[in-house]
This record gives C-alpha cells, structure tokens and sequence, in this order.
C-alpha cells in the first residue's frame, strides 16, 4: 500500500468500523454517537465505544447507470443499505462483483479502498466499501 499518511495511521477510527453501543440500551450506533436517541440523559457517559465486525446483509439495493462526474469511471456500480450483524444500517458500495450477483439477503464483508483522490499527487481518501461473502 506504500506509505500512509501520518493523519491516517494515527487516527484510532481510520481502517476501522467504530461505533458506540449505549451502556443503558444495549442499541448500537453508526456512525458514533455521544448520546442515545432512545435514552437520551440517561445514556450521558454511558456510550461505549464498539469495534463492528463489517459483516452484514443487504437490505436494499440499486444499481447506478447515470453517475456523477466523479464516478464515471464506475458505472454501473451497486449502493446497498447493508444491516451490520451488531444492527445499525448503513449505505455501502458493493464491489468486486457483477450487479446480477447481487440480490437482497445476500451476505456481505466489509473492505477498506481507496474512495477518491485529490487531483494526481493529492490527498487520497479512504472508506469502507463492501464485497459478497
């Protein structure tokens, strides 16, 4: 992968799905929360930072034909609503696959890639994506 950048490697959430289960609840959150939507006080101090799995199963998906400029070198490429096994929703990129392989209930494991670059020799920005299991 060659050399990280020093903001990157240092950051305790880069390359990593963290959220924050409440300590009140036991419902879990992404992104992380500071304080419970359901519990509301009773949560304060009580969010517990959680490391998520990055499996799941898609819930919902499409495939985009029509990108915008800076995913045209995609199309077509798969959005999905994947529920990760610890509970939260969240919208991912289905990638290495073709779009027919993929159908709701499929199950999925999260990757970390690269999502863009800032001009040539610019920043490059990394995220989750997803691939089927």
């Amino acid at each position: 992968m060659g050399q990280v950048s020093r903001i990157w490697r240092e950051s305790e959430h880069r390359y990593r799905l963290t959220g924050r289960r409440c300590g009140n609840c036991g419902r879990t959150y992404f992104p992380p929360r500071d304080v419970c939507p359901v519990c509301h006080r009773e949560s304060i101090g009580k969010m517990e930072p959680l490391e998520l799995s990055g499996d799941g199963e898609i819930v919902s998906f499409t495939v985009v034909h029509e990108a915008p400029p800076a995913f045209q070198r995609q199309k077509p490429y798969i959005l999905a609503v994947i529920r990760l096994d610890e509970g939260p929703c969240l919208t991912g990129q289905i990638v290495d696959c073709d779009p027919g392989d993929v159908q709701i209930g499929s199950r999925v494991r999260s990757v970390f890639r690269r999502i863009s670059q800032e001009g040539e020799s610019g920043i490059i920005h990394y995220g989750y994506k997803f691939t089927l299991m």
